[in-house]
């Protein structure tokens, strides 16, 4: 192709360099990274330096960034107060976007990213990578097979022993609007939405806790967190019914007392059949009036999308992401289906709050 988007990147802290940085600096037949900007201008400035053209530009302030006619995408790598409104002034500008996950801190924010999509004509994608993962490839196929029959029961799994992030915003509330629930619960919840092709809840009930955040000098894979700064809950759990009668239980945890430790990880039960990640992609059924389980080898090609060489989730999302752009075709993530769950993990906090069930799209 002899047409390369020039690409920006709002926000160069963790998730902007241990994903989307590395994974578009391959695509060097079809992208160029052409502006970086952070309110930290030392963080811009190395980004720059690591990936960037050599007439790519710096900013602070992505007002200005947004100004240069010359921009293809823009991709919004901060915190979650922020992605509406640099994600609709990017749409504004003329711009598409990648947005990281969640879509918005608040389901009213995406809804307004969704009407800035419709009114511009811009594409828009939220970056729930675990969806190109092989096991999370593969289980879509199988689930669009028919193969598991009507799925009416699963659980959305995001549960970790003690693993809290202590750095950046995670657990300032006003920044994040959730902890866990709203940080890895999201991917679970996108996962299971998408392989069950599943988007229309109707009640949600939830329950939150602050149970261990409390604690001075945690045992914690990143170190003890500060009781203080944690604002946020340490664990989430969401009961969602949908219009046709399924239910998905969705779980979400920081810190949990359990050993049952697994993240963006999806259990379907179905009519004709199920499937776990539990170890690997398990496949359950019945025939010939026997019980049969498999394991699926993913590693062995045959997975959509292949590109004929070794991808990560994040380099394939990256590479769909940028197809989807140059062929004027769907991304793989839709704003409309994120939108879903952000709505649906806003329930799960509100009836926390209120001790009742949220009904949705009624």
């Amino acid at each position: 192709m002899s047409k390369k988007l020039r690409v920006a990147i709002v926000g160069c802290g963790g998730i902007a360099n241990g994903k989307h940085l590395p994974s578009l600096s391959k695509l060097t037949e079809t992208v160029e990274l052409v502006a970086f900007c952070d309110i930290v201008v030392e963080r811009a400035e190395k980004a720059k330096e690591q990936y960037g053209t050599p007439d790519a530009i710096v900013y602070t302030d992505y007002k200005e960034l947004l100004k240069d006619a010359t921009l293809d995408v823009v991709h919004v790598c901060t915190p979650n107060d922020s992605h509406a409104p640099i994600t609709i002034a990017a749409l504004e500008a003329d711009k598409h976007v990648m947005c990281e996950k969640p879509m918005a801190k608040t389901a009213a924010d995406a809804r307004l990213m969704l009407e800035a999509v419709k009114r511009t004509g811009k594409k828009l994608t939220i970056g729930y990578n675990n969806r190109f993962r092989p096991d999370s490839l593969h289980l879509k196929k199988v689930s669009e097979s028919g193969k598991l029959g009507e799925v009416y029961y699963a659980k959305a799994h995001a549960i970790r022993r003690r693993a809290v992030p202590t750095w950046g915003v995670f657990l300032d509330e006003e920044k994040q609007g959730g902890g866990p629930l709203i940080d890895i619960g999201t991917h679970a919840l996108d996962l299971t939405l998408w392989t069950m092709n599943n988007y229309k809840p109707v009640a949600v009930l939830g329950s939150v806790f602050h149970k261990l955040s409390g604690r001075e000098n945690a045992a914690n894979a990143f170190g003890p967190w500060d009781p203080k700064q944690f604002t946020v809950e340490d664990s989430a759990f969401g009961m969602i019914t949908f219009e046709n009668g399924a239910s998905v239980v969705l779980e979400a945890s920081w810190a949990l007392n359990t050993l049952d430790v697994k993240e963006a990880r999806v259990t379907l039960c179905g009519t004709e059949g199920g499937a776990d990640m539990e170890d690997g992609l398990r496949l359950n059924g019945e025939e010939f009036g026997r019980l049969w389980e498999t394991k699926v080898d993913t590693k062995a090609g045959g997975v959509a999308f292949y590109s004929g060489q070794a991808e990560s989730d994040a380099d394939l999302e990256a590479r769909l992401w940028t197809e989807a752009i140059l062929e004027d075709k769907d991304p793989v993530v839709l704003p409309e289906q994120a939108l879903v769950v952000s709505e649906i993990l806003e329930a799960i906090y509100e009836s926390a709050k209120t001790g009742k069930t949220v009904y949705l799209n009624q």
